[in-house]
């Protein structure tokens, strides 16, 4: 049986053990680009607890990858510092199902706080909105402008096969759920299937609603709680950034599901969450070399 460090390379990069081609390298390059301060304003002009000039000001960056439609995926990093190394790479993603409008809203006020707190503990790179298509509609959608949930598109084992039993089998073939026609089908969710393979984070950060829990894939233990979630798991899915990352590729994958889709957090259990969160990973992400490449032997 082919190793699952060879299958998440095959996936990524070209043929995964199970013969499906994976998508494109290269992510799709729009005729006109909108720049990170013009995609600040539709942000802000879609969820009224983001400033657009705070999301200026915080200088994020064009990725490089865009999505659907063309709108250029931000990432803002906070590198390390001069005078300390990092303790660990951590990558933080939202909006992957915009819909639920306070996980990208909750990053924006984490910003805030690096903005003026970043002690260097840490190498972040924040992905405050990874599907901007759904987020920008009058109605916002779990779905990427193709009709596919990306949370369901990343490459898994046997995804070609459970993927497809699961959407139709367990939810009835709903829309809201489809995983697309093959895996990384999509341009958001290859663009981050490629920046963890660059980045190389020790762990991941996600943002989801409305379960009130915490989940976890990965290595060792999650944490028991953050803020007042408890820790709850809600089990593997075909094509989850969780069994991705978190199952193939060992990497601690924190799925933090705030209570409302909707409905903001007190800015005390917003601060609440982020100082559990910061504690758990300085207790339990150590700076260790990640297996994200192999050589010829490992590969065979």
């Amino acid at each position: 049986m082919m190793s699952k460090q060879v299958f998440w390379l095959g996936a990524v990069f070209g043929v995964c053990a199970n013969g499906f081609v994976a998508a494109a390298e290269s992510l799709p390059v729009p005729d006109a680009v909108l720049s990170a301060q013009e995609v600040c304003a539709r942000i802000a002009k879609r969820l009224a607890s983001v400033y657009e000039s705070d999301c200026v000001a915080s200088r994020p960056q064009a990725s490089g990858g865009v999505s659907v439609k063309g709108t250029p995926i931000l990432v803002k990093e906070y590198p390390p510092l001069a005078d300390k190394e990092p303790q660990a790479r951590i990558l933080l993603v939202a909006g992957v199902h915009p819909d639920e409008l306070a996980t990208v809203s909750i990053v924006f006020k984490w910003m805030n706080t690096l903005n003026k707190h970043h002690s260097g503990l840490f190498h972040w790179r924040l992905v405050p909105v990874l599907n901007p298509d759904g987020l920008f509609l009058k109605k916002a959608t779990r779905t990427n402008a193709s009709g596919v949930d990306l949370n369901r598109n990343f490459p898994t084992l046997n995804w070609d096969t459970e993927s497809r039993d699961y959407w139709v089998r367990r939810t009835g073939k709903n829309p809201r759920r489809y995983p697309g026609p093959r895996p990384l089908s999509e341009p958001e969710s290859l663009w981050l299937a490629k920046e963890v393979a660059a980045f190389k984070p020790h762990a991941i950060v996600s943002l989801h609603a409305p379960y009130s829990r915490v989940d976890y894939d990965g290595p060792r233990a999650g944490p028991s709680k953050l803020g007042r979630l408890r820790l709850n798991l809600m089990g593997t899915y075909p094509g989850s950034l969780g069994n991705y990352a978190g199952v193939l590729r060992d990497i601690p994958v924190v799925t933090i599901e705030l209570p409302y889709a909707g409905i903001m957090l007190k800015p005390h259990e917003i601060s609440a969450l982020w100082v559990d969160l910061v504690k758990w990973l300085r207790t339990n992400i150590p700076r260790t070399p990640l297996p994200l490449t192999w050589t010829a032997a490992e590969l065979q």
